[in-house]
């Protein structure tokens, strides 16, 4: 049973280990606001990963791309933190192969928006 549970655990490393993110991921930003008003954008993710630690942007596009100010990747956890506007967008992400999706939170003008954001890896 011990040989099975360490089995285990070092395969579920080195499936962990093997998570790179660099490179760039385009897909949909699904935002809503506190009125329950949508808008459906694209997204566009350039990410550099060094270790544990994600630079890169963030945007709609190649022409509005923001800095990532704080990232970082824990397993198949990528958690990002990207200023807009005077405010701080938080992102809960996860990896999954070529797709990334999860949430983003933050506010704008005293409102608190969130959005869904699901990329790909671009070939």
């Amino acid at each position: 049973m011990k040989k099975l549970m360490c089995s285990m655990l070092l395969a579920a490393f080195c499936l962990f280990a093997d998570v790179n993110v660099t490179g760039k991921w385009t897909g949909s930003f699904d935002m809503s606001g506190p009125q329950g008003e949508s808008k459906t954008t694209t997204a566009l993710l350039d990410l550099k990963q060094n270790g544990k630690e994600i630079t890169g942007t963030v945007g709609p596009n190649e022409d509005e791309r923001f800095a990532i100010q704080k990232g970082q990747l824990e397993g198949d956890k990528i958690t990002l933190e990207v200023e807009h506007d005077g405010g701080a967008i938080k992102f809960n992400l996860v990896v999954d192969g070529d797709h990334i999706k999860g949430e983003a939170s933050g506010s704008h003008d005293g409102q608190n928006l969130k959005a869904k954001l699901d990329v790909t890896r671009a070939k």
